[in-house]
């Protein structure tokens, strides 16, 4: 396939080393030209153009701008009725991406994470996009939700990547505190967690259930887990992500 990326951030990038191997004809904007060089160097099928460029020679462009620069950049570039566009831009809505894009009508709006790069990412859609099944479905999770709102919820959902991680940090360093070794000790945390994560996937298992086998009365799981619900660690996250609504349009 064609296809085409408007804005060459960090999400781009992603998902650009996301498509190598697969034979597709690939082209990214000069926006940010250090980023876009770098990929013609690491992925077969990189070429780097102009916007209008970008969207000319694509049958399926991502949008990857900032809610500001699309509202100013999009208007002047000549989309095509024949095209897929796939927004992956926080604040701005399906019909505003719809109107800056006429007359494309296939028009969906997802969410990548960084994942996406190497697969495994999860790339909740709306609406449904056969595009993004083709290029990103065989690696990664597309789950199409049922209304933009469902969708904006899910970008909340998305930011709780940072503070989790954040979270495993502090218990990473704390514990190079006691063992000297932060390498090591970024590597146990990570493991530990990749290993939940793992059976889940593959035993079906759930948080609950996963929380039944560690939260053991008395145990050193159920002990830390009091302490962080005593301090109000949840309900910090809990009104950290309320915060979000207004944002969201929830």
């Amino acid at each position: 396939m064609r296809v085409g990326f408007v804005g060459t951030g960090e999400i781009a990038a992603a998902m650009v080393n996301g498509l190598a191997g697969q034979g597709h004809e690939i082209w990214v904007s000069s926006r940010n030209a250090a980023t876009a060089q770098k990929l013609t160097e690491t992925v077969p099928g990189v070429h780097i153009g102009e916007n209008a460029e970008v969207v000319g020679r694509s049958d399926v462009v991502f949008l990857c701008l900032m809610a500001d620069v699309a509202r100013r950049v999009l208007p002047g570039l000549e989309f095509r009725a024949d095209q897929a566009v796939i927004s992956v831009m926080v604040d701005v809505a399906l019909d505003e991406v719809s109107h800056l894009c006429t007359p494309a009508s296939d028009i969906s709006v997802t969410i990548p994470l960084s994942a996406v790069a190497t697969g495994g990412s999860m790339l909740p859609v709306f609406p449904g996009s056969t595009a993004l099944d083709r290029l990103f479905g065989a690696r990664n999770t597309v789950v199409t939700v049922t209304s933009e709102a469902a969708l904006n919820a899910h970008f909340a959902g998305s930011a709780l990547s940072a503070p989790l991680i954040a979270l495993m940090q502090t218990g990473a360093r704390w514990l190079a505190q006691q063992t000297g070794d932060a390498q090591a000790a970024e590597a146990y945390v990570a493991g530990v967690f990749a290993g939940f994560l793992r059976q889940m996937s593959e035993q079906g298992a759930d948080f609950e259930t996963l929380l039944g086998t560690l939260a053991t009365e008395g145990g050193l799981n159920a002990s830390l887990k009091t302490h962080m619900e005593e301090a109000g660690t949840h309900d910090a996250l809990s009104a950290g992500l309320d915060a979000l609504k207004p944002r969201l349009g929830l």
